[in-house]
């Protein structure tokens, strides 16, 4: 298999994700630490149980800090990214390199029929691809001892 044409659930999400999100109503600030507590750099908001929005570092450090607006004051729903773009959880790991450059984005959400299965990174892709070419460059080195 390429190591492109993976799957986005079962190849990259391999399982389950410990998934953290929050509601429009929290601050910037709370919604940073808590971030940073978890050591990722996007988070998904959710209203009454869907989508609606996702706040990656960059808003935080574009709509937020640049303009002088204190992240204390400011609700995540106003400054989030609403209606994010996502990628169905059968798409491969191609197609979300493919949206991820052409804009420029480095989180998507995952979703299927209104179901959340979770989000992936240009990370998770990165670590995806480079294990799959491993195991193809190991698959060829075992075929070429063999031959």
């Amino acid at each position: 298999m390429l190591p492109t044409d993976r799957k986005i659930v079962s190849d990259v999400i391999k399982s389950p994700q410990d998934l953290v999100t929050v509601t429009p109503a929290a601050t910037v600030a709370e919604v940073s630490a808590l971030m940073t507590k978890r050591h990722i750099g996007a988070i998904l908001v959710l209203e009454k149980g869907k989508l609606a929005g996702i706040f990656t570092e960059r808003d935080a450090l574009t709509r937020v800090l640049a303009k002088g607006i204190d992240p204390v004051a400011i609700e995540v729903g106003k400054v989030m990214t609403r209606n994010p773009d996502t990628i169905q959880p059968t798409e491969s790991v191609q197609t979300a390199l493919d949206l991820m450059a052409e804009r420029g984005y480095r989180h998507l959400p995952v979703i299927d029929d209104g179901t959340l299965y979770g989000i992936i990174s240009i990370r998770d892709l990165y670590r995806s691809v480079k294990q799959q070419m491993e195991e193809d460059i190991l698959l060829l080195a075992e075929m070429l001892i063999q031959s």
